[in-house]
């Protein structure tokens, strides 16, 4: 069934989706209530980590042996991607290992290198999806006074040509797509809805009467705010990948002071002068990593291993081990500054932290030491 929950942006209404990651578990439920009860079902009900209820439709039933397998087909909504409208499988089984085992089969990428979310050789399943599979399984089992092991294999027959449309390759995953997904629900927006939202925040903020605002890319630099700088989270606003927008938007609305927390993974970008940090509009993360590795005097050896790094948390690793990471951090600042600077223009203060989830703190540019927030 098509999800009937609808937003409205850009004065638009636009139709929620679902996520793999909730087709994934929904199959997985939908193949245990089978395999239990003895009987097919039609639709299954699935209730997403942000507490929607799904109800969708179960296809391509099958049983083969102590075996039984089923799909849900993923609907994107009006934000429709290379998945929407495949075929998420998932056949489970009994076994006598207790727990629950979830794997991926066919058209489900493998992850091969260090750094993503799950660990290589694993299937591309995030932990998210992993868990709403878990969740799942276990309310089947104790629906049906089941108390052995399950394994189930999420598959997807189209997922391996899709792939090739994807970053997946360039990640490291190689195989398939990836089962994601964080609230179940894929909630469509516009870039222009988006922008649109980050200036009536800066504008809402500005009527404080404040001349100082921070500018946070996403929920990573939320949690490290709130963790470790003396301000609250909801002064903040967050400009997704809009970095260059929000700054001019900022000096729109009469703000003159601007810091920018960030994860190393998008503020790199700035030091390459990449103002939409979007990985479709360009990424250049590792190279400027290795051009500020070749300015303290790194071995071109080292530059090459760090042009070959998947994560910039892999590279800050390459960095640390060798020695060098506080020199590399100081030369990225440098450059953040300056590309900062010439965006911002002459009347206006903009610094910038950049941390690590797995490193803490790796740098502050010359004007973020000079708000002297630490």
């Amino acid at each position: 069934m098509k999800m009937e929950q609808f937003v409205y942006k850009d004065k638009k209404k636009l139709r929620c989706g679902y996520t793999t990651g909730s087709c994934a578990a929904a199959a997985a439920k939908a193949a245990a209530i089978m395999l239990f009860k003895g009987e097919n079902v039609d639709t299954v009900d699935l209730v997403t980590p942000g507490g929607i209820i799904l109800r969708l439709d179960v296809e391509e039933i099958e049983r083969k042996g102590e075996a039984v397998s089923c799909a849900v087909r993923k609907d994107g909504g009006d934000d429709a991607d290379v998945t929407d409208g495949i075929l998420i499988h998932a056949t489970l089984q009994r076994q006598e290992k207790q727990g629950i085992e979830i794997d991926g089969g066919e058209g489900i990428g493998r992850v091969t290198r260090p750094g993503l979310e799950q660990a290589p050789g694993c299937a591309a399943i995030n932990s998210v999806p992993r868990l709403m599979i878990s969740e799942a399984l276990l309310e089947v089992c104790d629906a049906f006074g089941y108390e052995g092991g399950l394994r189930v294999v999420i598959w997807a027959p189209e997922g391996t040509e899709i792939a090739r449309k994807t970053f997946n390759p360039d990640l490291g995953i190689e195989g398939g797509i990836s089962i994601l997904g964080t609230s179940g629900i894929v909630e469509p927006m516009s870039e222009k809805a988006l922008t649109d939202t980050i200036r009536l925040e800066l504008k809402m903020q500005r009527a404080h009467g404040g001349e100082f605002v921070i500018l946070i890319p996403g929920n990573y630099g939320m949690n490290y705010m709130r963790d470790h700088l003396p301000w609250n989270v909801k002064d903040a606003v967050k400009c997704s990948n809009f970095i260059g927008e929000a700054i001019d938007m900022a000096w729109e609305v009469g703000f003159r002071r601007i810091l920018l927390i960030g994860h190393i993974g998008k503020l790199v970008k700035l030091g390459a002068g990449i103002m939409n940090t979007h990985s479709r509009n360009a990424d250049g993360r590792m190279e400027v990593l290795s051009v500020c590795a070749l300015e303290v005097s790194a071995p071109a050896e080292l530059a090459c291993r760090i042009l070959n790094c998947i994560t910039t948390d892999e590279a800050v690793g390459i960095l640390q081990e060798t020695g060098i990471l506080p020199q590399v951090m100081e030369r990225l600042c440098v450059r953040i500054q300056k590309h900062l600077d010439r965006r911002a223009g002459e009347d206006m203060q903009i610094g910038a932290v950049i941390f690590s989830n797995e490193y803490g703190l790796l740098g502050m540019t010359e004007q973020a030491q000079k708000m002297e927030i630490i």
